[in-house]
């Protein structure tokens, strides 16, 4: 079994920790891809070492996917790829040692899933842990682990699952949203949705909250869209499977947004979203509390 581990790259602060991690593995059979999305940084110096290793291997975009195409980037990197199973990790992330030891125990246990899960911990800029993912079930349903992180608001990453790479090929690579809302979550729930998903009941993965992090404070309106079109995929995509409250888990994501693109553009904002609150499947009424709580905000801040 060779696992691909890939690196979505733009930022050069943490790279160089999550490269190390990769070669810090105590399994040795693996690739790793690196695709620079065009930086204005200088990834090729910190990446340029390693390279004698024939198991590493760095491309660089002649366009820069950005913010809102992130996704893209990471199908890209599924291109490259020639693994049975790919974790695609953010240059800010770490494998902890066992990682790859650890997914390849889970998938000897459960060889015909699609999908796997690393109980995960999250660490700061300096690199000290903050906090963790709580533990699940070693195995899962798709319901329940939808269930579990609409109602719990579990905390999951993109780094977190390894996905059979035949079945990210056969069905179009990581699901697209702008900004990459809710792809992570929409692909492994995907993945899952015939088999189910094995959990690793071990912490294996590191992911940093991280200041040069994508943020989308600057991109609200599209994070909204984004939540929006998460929304209809699912309707379209689990119709049975979904909890009863998914359509509100939904709206209550995007209300949270909008109350802070008011809040910080209360003229502007309170004329677009009651503009567009049909298309989003929100009422009058909330969409007009919604508006009144963030210029009142506004005001007091």
């Amino acid at each position: 079994m060779i696992i691909s581990i890939t690196i979505p790259a733009y930022k050069s602060k943490f790279l160089n920790e999550a490269i190390e991690s990769v070669f810090n593995q105590t399994c040795k059979e693996w690739e790793l891809i690196i695709v620079d999305d065009c930086s204005p940084e200088d990834l090729f110096s910190i990446v340029k070492p390693y390279l004698e290793d024939k198991r590493i291997r760095y491309y660089r975009n002649d366009k820069n996917c950005g913010a809102v195409d992130v996704v893209d980037n990471w199908n890209i990197c599924l291109n490259y790829c020639t693994g049975d199973y790919v974790i695609c990790m953010g240059d800010d992330d770490r494998l902890l040692p066992c990682c790859l030891e650890e997914y390849e125990k889970l998938i000897e246990k459960y060889p015909d899933l699609n999908v796997y899960h690393a109980l995960t911990q999250i660490i700061d800029e300096t690199g000290k842990i903050i906090d963790h993912q709580e533990e699940r079930p070693e195995f899962e349903t798709v319901n329940e682990m939808i269930l579990h992180q609409w109602k719990d608001n579990r905390k999951q990453f993109l780094g977190d699952f390894i996905i059979s790479r035949n079945w990210l090929n056969k069905n179009g690579g990581y699901v697209k949203f702008p900004l990459g809302y809710s792809s992570d979550w929409a692909t492994a729930n995907l993945a899952a949705k015939e088999k189910g998903i094995a959990n690793s009941q071990k912490i294996m993965f590191e992911y940093r909250i991280n200041s040069n992090s994508i943020s989308r404070s600057q991109n609200l309106r599209k994070a909204v869209e984004a939540c929006n079109d998460a929304c209809k995929w699912y309707s379209e995509q689990f119709r049975e499977k979904l909890p009863h409250f998914y359509r509100q888990y939904f709206i209550t994501s995007m209300t949270d947004m909008i109350y802070l693109d008011i809040k910080s553009c209360p003229l502007s904002g309170s004329f677009y979203w009651w503009a567009h609150h049909r298309d989003l499947g929100i009422s009058k009424t909330k969409i007009l509390n919604v508006c009144l709580r963030g210029i009142l905000a506004s005001f007091r801040s």
